[in-house]
């Protein structure tokens, strides 16, 4: 016995021993050796700690991979995922700013072709720069890969590029029962004056040709190319789609001849999507894909007997209510119109009442929750209507109309917040998805016509019986909440962002179950509860934003520049120089302003003073035009007699005009 016993102790410790050292291996897996996109041969010999991404597509890997948190610095225009938006800025994307970058001492700097200066001041050895173009979407799986080696982060890469090449296979296989006849010609706008395109060998023309379209061939080759009047009416596209900022240019640009004598413009076949989507290919190109085929291929998509996958749930996770009367809580994962779905689904141990702003009162409820839809689903909804996705919906989770009562949302579930308050033997649970860049309004001031989904949908849990009175009071509480975590985040209306925030956005809804226990017949403003349910939907709306938009309330001052829309290049679009280094020179000179918190906070302060301007609060700016001339001079160097009004943005309010004005005036009178 005590021979068998030996040799089990034996195996075991050889055993033990095996897996510490192949664990061992998977973790210290130093050096990385590798060439660069300009052919540097490149050696890593530890993980990176102080990194700065000047590259958006790099740094959203780098966060996908599960390795942010050694990201010091990124450029404004890195808005996903939301975590980038809590690094510091150091500038643009095409001048960014090398005192910044100098002061944080990085150890890697994620650089493209693009950043000349920055290699000249942080190369020969004094950084270790790493320059990943994305050319085409091999290049991107490239880079994944790359990445994960460097970051030790090898299996999330993997994952990561298994899960892009599956949503990709998807698509292929749904666009593989349309016959080539009826296959549609597709084309990425990118540019006016002159009109740009992808060129032949791009990767957004590789998406396109993914996503089931067929691209125009121009014998160019490039990221981006001139397409002539003639070669535009010859391709005649039926589906034209480009970034979400295009949208209002474009508008102009279809009005005129020939250009709007194709079938996309006749039909009205023009797509806007995210321009962090349309313009990298990084972690979420299989999105994307699906995204866009569904745009084209919308009636093709909507019939059930061409589906590639079973409608069914595939997996479920748990949530953590602690309320008698909640049997399970848990987000379910399924696929409709071969498109993964999520709902939120709350199984009540006994038929109770619910008010809900989608359906109005409901009793003998036995399942309540929130659905989401990609945007994939979008156009097919819209086709199908809310009864119709709803249906759908009920059919795959196996729910029936008559006993469960849903929300439907373009929010992703897995951004849920759930937040719970409590006092004494008093609680609250809420449970909220919210969307804001889409379709974010100000109630009284915006026009009531319909966008993307965005929607913020508030589900109330409470642990005591609220009577109808205190159900519908409820509401009431939880929308002035929402609003007022809205106003504190300065969140901007989609319809009239220069002069207005936000109050919600127009799809919003909220659902109050009625609970078990002790009787209550007030939730409003002045009642215990209704401060919990206040508390609790101020709280989850905040995080809610964040997790889904990124939105945070210190955010910097270039965020709240697009928010507003008013961006670094449509400031100096109008002044009078015909060089475009100049131009280019006058934004960098901007950014490098903006990253002075002084100057941040001058233009911060414009913002809430515009707002109170526009409302009416405040009528006299000769004070503040005292404060835009000492601006300027600070800027210059020395004093300005006259401030010049060198932008006139359309339709800018005054306050932010004068603000602007300080920037350029003092940037403009420097001495060269």
């Amino acid at each position: 016995m005590k021979t068998k016993k030996r040799f089990r102790i034996l195996i075991l410790s050889s055993f033990v021993l095996f897996t510490a050292l192949f664990s061992a291996a998977q973790v210290f897996s130093y050096p990385v050796e590798f060439v660069d996109a300009r052919k540097n041969r490149i050696t890593i010999n530890e993980r990176p700690s102080r990194v700065i991404s000047l590259v958006p597509s790099i740094t959203e890997i780098i966060f996908k991979l599960g390795a942010g948190d050694a990201v010091k610095a990124v450029t404004y225009h890195d808005s996903y995922p939301p975590e980038a938006a809590t690094r510091e800025i150091i500038g643009g994307f095409f001048s960014p700013s090398l005192k910044a970058i100098e002061a944080i001492k990085p150890d890697a700097i994620f650089c493209s072709r693009f950043h000349k200066k920055v290699k000249e001041r942080f190369g020969r050895g004094k950084c270790r720069l790493i320059n990943l173009e994305t050319d085409s979407l091999t290049d991107s799986y490239k880079n994944i890969r790359l990445l994960g080696r460097i970051f030790n982060k090898e299996n999330e890469a993997r994952e990561i590029i298994e899960k892009i090449e599956k949503e990709l296979e998807t698509i292929d296989r749904k666009v593989d029962r349309i016959p080539q006849s009826k296959r549609k010609r597709v084309v990425r706008l990118m540019g006016r004056d002159p009109v740009m395109v992808p060129g032949d060998d791009s990767f957004q023309n590789e998406m396109i040709r993914a996503a089931g379209g067929i691209p125009p061939e121009l014998g160019k080759k490039g990221n981006i190319v001139v397409i002539t009047k003639e070669e535009w009416v010859r391709f005649n596209p039926q589906v034209i789609y480009g970034c979400g900022g295009d949208r209002e240019a474009a508008k102009k640009f279809f009005n005129l001849a020939g250009w709007r004598d194709v079938d996309a413009v006749k039909n009205g076949r023009i797509f806007w999507f995210p321009c962090d989507l349309t313009c990298r290919a990084s972690t979420n190109t299989g999105y994307f894909v699906s995204w866009l085929a569904s745009r084209i291929y919308t009636d093709e998509f909507s019939k059930k007997e061409d589906q590639v996958l079973e409608e069914k749930i595939f997996k479920s996770r748990r949530l953590d209510l602690d309320l008698d009367y909640i049997k399970e809580a848990r987000i379910s994962y399924s696929h409709i119109h071969d498109f993964l779905n999520k709902t939120l689904i709350i199984d009540l141990k006994e038929p109770m009442s619910v008010v809900s702003t989608l359906e109005g009162e409901r009793k003998g409820i036995e399942s309540v929750g929130n659905h989401y839809s990609p945007p994939s689903c979008w156009g097919i909804g819209h086709k199908s209507g809310l009864k119709g996705v709803r249906n759908r919906v009920y059919e795959v989770i196996d729910k029936s109309e008559e006993t469960a009562s849903f929300l439907f949302t373009g929010a992703d579930m897995d951004n849920l917040s759930v937040k719970r308050e409590k006092f004494r033997d008093m609680e609250v649970f809420a449970l909220i998805t919210a969307g804001v860049k889409s379709n974010a309004v100000r109630m009284s001031k915006d026009e009531g016509r319909f966008y993307e989904p965005g929607t913020i949908n508030i589900i109330l849990l409470p642990n005591m019986k609220l009577t109808p009175r205190a159900m519908t009071r409820a509401i009431i509480s939880a929308t002035e909440a929402k609003t007022a975590a809205l106003q504190d985040l300065d969140v901007r209306s989609a319809y009239s962002r220069l002069v207005h925030q936000a109050t919600g956005t127009g799809t919003d809804n909220i659902m109050v179950v009625q609970g078990t226990g002790v009787r209550i017949d007030n939730a409003g403003g002045h009642s215990k509860m209704g401060e919990l349910i206040a508390r609790a939907v101020y709280e989850g709306v905040r995080e809610a934003v964040y997790r889904q938009n990124g939105i945070v309330n210190n955010r910097n001052v270039f965020q709240r520049l697009k928010d507003r829309r008013i961006s670094m290049f449509g400031l100096i679009s109008k002044i009078n120089c015909d060089c475009s280094a100049v131009k280019s020179d006058f934004v960098g000179a901007i950014e490098e302003i903006l990253l002075n918190p002084r100057y941040a906070g001058f233009i911060e302060a414009s913002f809430a003073l515009s707002d109170d301007y526009e409302r009416g609060l405040v009528c006299d700016l000769s004070s503040y035009e005292l404060w835009c001339r000492k601006i300027a001079g600070e800027i210059a160097g020395k004093e300005i007699a006259n401030l010049e009004d060198l932008v006139k943005p359309e339709g800018m309010p005054p306050v932010l005009r004068m603000a602007v004005n300080a920037l350029l005036n003092g940037i403009n009178n420097r001495d060269k």
